[in-house]
């Protein structure tokens, strides 16, 4: 376990001490903010697959026993001695990717692939406790604009701010450009949204007629149920008069990652945004038609805190409105039982746990 320090105090977490084993509620030692870091008092956490990947062993910079969660909205506790640009009580985000901010790929910008990145969740600690703790605050806290509550900051966290990046960043998309998503979970709902705010043309698939359902209403223009047609590529190809600019796999499997890539139209860009662990994690990929059509295979994982800005300027301009993504909010309690249900639950949109 984290080290305790002298005169404890203790905040109630939920902690795993196996591998997909029992998840429980305990009363644990409070964290103590490293010199660059801070301590927040969580206000709202996402629940995430990739909370589940963590429980299943998939992640190898877990050690056990574990605390999870990585998608926060929270209050300022308490500062180390080197924080410079956020204080006390200050309600905050931040991007699940932490940053030191002073490796050549922080220095180059792209904290997202910080080479001595931190992870609430994954590295140390996480979010589905009273306090979590949160190394290289001036690099890597947003403040949190009025306009946007707990619980919405909460769901931007992991799924909304990559997807963001796929879209726009990794992507580069364009105002009627076509846009495929493969997989309609969090990530794949929020990618729907970004693409219609940016003024692509937007191909929903997934499985579940729901999950389409509610793609189509955040604007998707056509829906594809993969568990009724087989041929999701010439499906796609169909709609799209020949393939599409930009096709993400926002699943993660060998399937959604093959589909995503033979979608594409001439020198469109795949972009890789769901895990792909286990089996799927060497996909062999048709590098004869990568070549001939001078396809661009991308990953996106995370988004730096210096580019939620734009984020939150477009949720004021009600271009962007993730807090429609919300499926249910949640308790601590609850959580502990979902979470081994993560992957075959029929869960639309996105949880957040606000109750600790």
């Amino acid at each position: 376990m984290e080290e305790p320090h002298c005169n404890v105090n203790h905040m109630r977490a939920a902690l795993y001490e196996s591998f997909q084993g029992p998840i429980t509620i305990q009363q644990l030692p409070d964290p103590k903010p490293d010199p660059n870091g801070v301590i927040l008092e969580v206000l709202a956490t996402g629940m995430c697959r990739s909370d589940w990947h963590g429980w299943m062993g998939h992640d190898p910079d877990i050690k056990l026993p574990h605390v999870p969660g990585h998608e926060i909205a929270g209050r300022v506790v308490e500062v180390g001695k080197f924080v410079k640009l956020f204080k006390v009580d200050d309600r905050v985000t931040l991007p699940f990717v932490c940053g030191c901010g002073t490796c050549p790929q922080c220095h180059s910008g792209n904290h997202q692939v910080c080479d001595h990145q931190s992870q609430p969740g994954f590295t140390h600690w996480g979010s589905f406790a009273e306090l979590v703790r949160i190394d290289y605050a001036d690099i890597n806290l947003v403040k949190l604009p009025d306009h946007i509550d707990n619980v919405t900051a909460a769901s931007l966290g992991c799924r909304f701010i990559t997807a963001f990046r796929a879209v726009v960043d990794q992507g580069g998309i364009k105002a009627g450009e076509t846009v495929a998503v493969h997989g309609c979970g969090g990530v794949g709902l929020s990618a729907i949204m970004i693409a219609k705010a940016k003024g692509a043309q937007v191909v929903a698939i997934d499985v579940n007629s729901r999950t389409l359902e509610l793609a189509k209403e955040l604007g998707a223009d056509f829906c594809v149920n993969s568990s009724k047609t087989k041929l999701v590529v010439d499906a796609v190809k169909d709609l799209t008069v020949g393939g599409v600019a930009l096709s993400i796999d926002a699943l993660g499997s060998s399937e959604t990652a093959m589909n995503s890539i033979n979608s594409l139209a001439k020198r469109g860009k795949h972009i890789q945004v769901g895990l792909m662990t286990g089996d799927h994690r060497n996909l062999a990929v048709p590098m004869d038609k990568i070549l001939a059509h001078e396809l661009e295979i991308k990953g996106s994982h995370g988004m730096q805190a210096f580019r939620y800005t734009e984020v939150f300027k477009l949720i004021e301009q009600g271009l962007l409105t993730p807090g429609r993504l919300i499926n249910e909010t949640i308790n601590l309690d609850q959580a502990v039982e979902i979470l081994p249900r993560m992957n075959t639950s029929d869960h639309s949109g996105i949880l957040v746990i606000n109750s600790f």
